[in-house]
């Protein structure tokens, strides 16, 4: 998640109180994905992230939701069939359409107005497509995903945001998941409404100090759930749309 767009991964309540405090959300309603390195992970970090799957709108509201679309740094736009891993990305200044579900590595590649058929081309352009989706997604629903395979959970203690707003940090480590484990996040999470609000992307997870420290704001209510898009930079997801039903044509035909 290199210039204007890193791959970052190669990769998900209204308390002002410390994460060890919070008894409204529990792990239970928030069960890990099989993977995720609970071990390791600190209970006040599991329990924090657990906080912001609430104020987001809850674990239910999220695996119910369908289909998402949104346009990344106004170079992609992405259809996101998120029960069934079907995705359409629009790379824009290159004209390619990817076809592609991302659970089975099926799918379609036009490259301007024509379709590669070629077999090796064909797996090499939907494993790209698939990094893409890992990115692009990463960058709109991080805040879901703070309990997936792969991830291990650090509660660092309250500091503030670039802006002054109070946040409790949680570090995220990866292993053996995604193109990139080697990288490592420092999510702050405002004390006051549990939602994420600003994230520090390390390419090293032995570095000191963060590669690129972005806003994560801005948020409204999509569906059932809570986006952040359109942010206060102007960087990341753009014009998000959560729905319920999209014509499968999106998911099959250029």
């Amino acid at each position: 998640m290199k210039k204007i767009l890193p791959l970052l991964l190669a990769t998900a309540l209204w308390a002002s109180c410390s994460p060890t405090e919070k008894k409204e959300q529990t792990s239970d309603s928030n069960p890990p994905a099989e993977g995720f390195d609970l071990e390791h992970s600190d209970p006040a970090a599991i329990e924090l992230a657990d906080s912001v799957m609430n104020a987001m709108g809850g674990r239910k509201a999220w695996d119910e939701t369908r289909f998402i679309s949104w346009n990344f740094f106004g170079r992609r736009d992405l259809v996101w069939d998120k029960q069934e891993g079907r995705v359409r990305i629009h790379s824009l200044p290159d004209s390619i359409i990817y076809l592609v579900n991302v659970n089975t590595m099926e799918g379609r590649v036009q490259v301007k107005g024509a379709e590669i058929k070629e077999p090796d081309s064909l797996k090499r352009m939907l494993e790209k497509a698939k990094s893409i989706w890992i990115n692009d997604s990463y960058w709109l629903v991080m805040p879901f995903k703070l309990k997936d395979s792969g991830v291990t959970l650090k509660y660092l203690g309250e500091d503030t945001t670039t802006t002054g707003v109070p946040a409790n940090v949680l570090q995220l480590t990866f292993s053996n998941v995604g193109d990139t484990p080697e990288n490592k996040y420092m999510i702050y999470v405002d004390v006051k409404d549990n939602l994420v609000k600003q994230w520090a992307y390390y390419q090293k997870a032995s570095q000191d100090s963060a590669t690129y420290v972005w806003p994560f704001d801005n948020y409204k209510k999509y569906g059932n759930i809570l986006l952040s898009a359109n942010r206060s930079d102007g960087k990341g997801p753009m014009n998000a749309v959560v729905s319920e039903k999209i014509e499968d044509s999106v998911f099959t035909d250029f």
